[in-house]
């Protein structure tokens, strides 16, 4: 296959994570406030609610009507391995728990695949109603507009987002990054959403995100978005194999030396 072609190919395939995102999207937004825990995961806050796997479950059959024959890999159900190199990574709802709370920071998250490589994503903000999305090599853009990121060079103006594990011990590891980096920046942001964060970066809402422990329907959309805008994103950070950053070009390293140290 001609690099144009396939540069062709994963256009169409942004085209139709941003109707499938939008149209599960929608499906969430009408049943916020209404969500109910179905089950746990990895630890007792690691919620599942009904309208997670209901969402995927929408996603797949509106993935599947459009791309028939394709690999789908989702956060709540089996993985369904298709006839073609075309692949999805989706993440029905991102900011679960906000979600359970009837906190506004939460989207859908969809990538395409070929050949297992990510080709094009989109990221649905719930509320917002906003659509993130981005194609390799051909820009990020939100409601069909080029992002960008800041411009910023200096580590101490900086907006910062983080999340945090579910995993006790590990958190322990991320509270000893913040107190490393709250002094040095401008301040930092919790938000519960790593796919918004990510686009966040990439449209210059925040200056910076990190995270531990993400999985790849976390970022998978989200990365591309950032990376295709113009910030630079590790994933995972040559300093940390389990470390996450996306930052404007211009304050990357100062960030990824105050998150690592020869302790962590």
């Amino acid at each position: 296959m001609s690099q144009g072609h396939q540069s062709a190919r994963a256009r169409l395939l942004e085209d139709v994570a941003v109707e499938v995102a939008s149209v599960a999207a929608g499906y969430v937004r009408a049943r916020s406030g209404k969500a109910t825990a179905a089950r746990t995961k990895s630890s007792p806050t690691d919620v599942v609610t009904h309208t997670d796997m209901e969402c995927e479950q929408l996603i797949r059959s509106e993935l599947l009507a459009r791309c028939p024959g394709s690999s789908i890999v989702g956060e709540e159900l089996d993985d369904d391995d298709g006839g073609n190199n075309v692949g999805w990574i989706v993440d029905p709802i991102d900011g679960t728990v906000n979600y359970l709370y009837d906190l506004p920071v939460v989207s859908v998250s969809i990538a395409a695949t070929i050949e297992g490589l990510v080709v094009a994503g989109a990221v649905a903000d719930i509320h917002r109603g906003e659509v993130f999305s981005a194609t390799r090599d051909a820009g990020a853009r939100r409601a069909g507009e080029s992002i960008s990121p800041t411009k910023l060079a200096d580590l101490h103006g900086a907006l910062v987002a983080t999340g945090f594990a579910y995993d006790a011990g590990l958190r322990a590891t991320q509270a000893q990054m913040l107190t490393r980096l709250l002094p040095v920046c401008r301040d930092i942001r919790c938000m519960g959403s790593a796919a918004l964060n990510l686009c966040w970066v990439g449209c210059g809402r925040l200056d910076a995100y990190f995270e531990r422990d993400l999985k790849v329907y976390d970022y998978a959309a989200g990365a591309l978005v950032a990376c295709e805008a113009g910030a630079r994103v590790e994933l995972p950070s040559t300093a940390d194999s389990n470390l996450t950053i996306a930052a404007a070009s211009g304050i990357f390293e100062s960030l990824q030396s105050m998150l690592v140290s020869p302790g962590d």
